[in-house]
């Protein structure tokens, strides 16, 4: 029996109305692999924090300055991608008027995709929805003087050059960058899902390469998922995560070390801080998480498990906006538009 398979009990059949204390923990660590920017008002994110969490250790208990991945810069990516994939099957539509249409951040959004009911959406007095992907701010393991470069940009001419009709042009400017090989850890946390949400959720985390601003052009990250953790209440946060992989780190002796080692020493981390935990929880690590994504990797590249899954998913959140989300006030209201067209019959 596969690894998803035998999984599958721990999921609903639909999503309930209420929370009903299942949570899936997704302990991964995000990973620069060139020069993101994640920056608000001109410069990047940053948070003054204890290094680690040993206070025997004199240098668990300084304080450095760490960079700030805030929670929007991580899931709004994600979101787009899954959104692009819903478009892609024809489940959803960019075109304005037609059924499934639905616009991403506006009032104009369906209120019953998977993307609006699983991660949220608010349309004012039109409705709400509590997004089920629980994230925060994520911190960099590393400190902010040595993470980040300012470089000189530009903005040349047609011709290629700083000079346009004998002129110099203007457009030179500096911005802040995060370097390659800085490391993020998170825990991204998914509540009450269906077997098919977490598919999608999941997904959407392992197919997301870009983060943050001028990501056309820079701003590529890899996703290192080193554990997954079903339980009955939520557990640690991302900044205490970090601190314990930095103590663990520096127990060591060094804290540049290569991704296969980080990432052995980040499930290992998200183990022993699970224990202190005052939950119930079956974990994936190790060899059987490689076996789940390699599950996960194999649905999305066959178009026929990919196009059934999330087709189903699709239905589990139309069903559940008719029955408890924004669109039940509407359901309502047209049957009983309907009822007293009947009656006056």
């Amino acid at each position: 029996m596969s690894v998803l398979e035998e999984l599958k009990p721990q999921f609903h059949s639909a999503f309930p109305r209420l929370a009903s204390g299942k949570y899936v923990h997704v302990f991964l660590v995000r990973h620069s692999q060139s020069f993101p920017v994640f920056q608000t008002d001109g410069v990047l994110n940053t948070a003054r924090t204890q290094a680690g969490l040993d206070s025997k250790d004199d240098k668990s208990r300084q304080s450095i300055n760490r960079l700030v991945m805030f929670k929007r810069k991580q899931v709004t990516p994600e979101r787009l991608v899954g959104r692009q994939l819903l478009r892609s099957l024809g489940l959803t539509s960019a075109v304005e008027g037609e059924v499934n249409f639905c616009e991403y951040n506006s009032q104009k959004s369906c209120k019953k995709c998977p993307d609006c009911i699983i991660y949220g959406f608010g349309v004012g007095d039109k409705g709400a929805e509590r997004s089920k992907v629980y994230s925060d701010s994520a911190f960099s393991l590393s400190p902010y003087e040595t993470s980040h470069r300012s470089f000189t940009f530009n903005a040349p001419s047609e011709n290629g050059t700083m000079s346009e009709k004998g002129e110099l042009r203007s457009s030179i400017n500096d911005l802040d960058h995060v370097l390659p090989e800085v490391m993020f850890p998170s825990v991204e946390t998914l509540r009450d899902p269906t077997f098919e949400g977490f598919i999608y959720v999941l997904g959407n985390l392992i197919r997301t390469r870009r983060y943050g601003g001028q990501e056309s052009r820079t701003g590529t990250m890899m996703n290192h998922i080193v554990g997954i953790a079903f339980c009955d209440g939520e557990v640690f946060s991302n900044l205490y995560f970090t601190q314990a992989l930095y103590d663990a780190l520096n127990a060591k002796g060094d804290i540049c070390v290569t991704i296969e080692d980080f990432r052995h020493e980040a499930a290992r981390v998200a183990k022993n801080c699970l224990k202190q935990e005052p939950v119930r929880s079956i974990t994936i690590f190790g060899a059987e998480l490689d076996a789940l994504l390699e599950e996960v990797t194999g649905i999305y590249q066959d178009e026929v498990k990919q196009r059934l899954i999330m087709t189903t998913l699709y239905q589990q959140t139309q069903i559940y906006s008719e029955s408890y989300g924004a669109i039940f006030p509407e359901k309502k209201k047209e049957e009983k538009k309907k009822a007293q067209q009947g009656s006056s019959i």
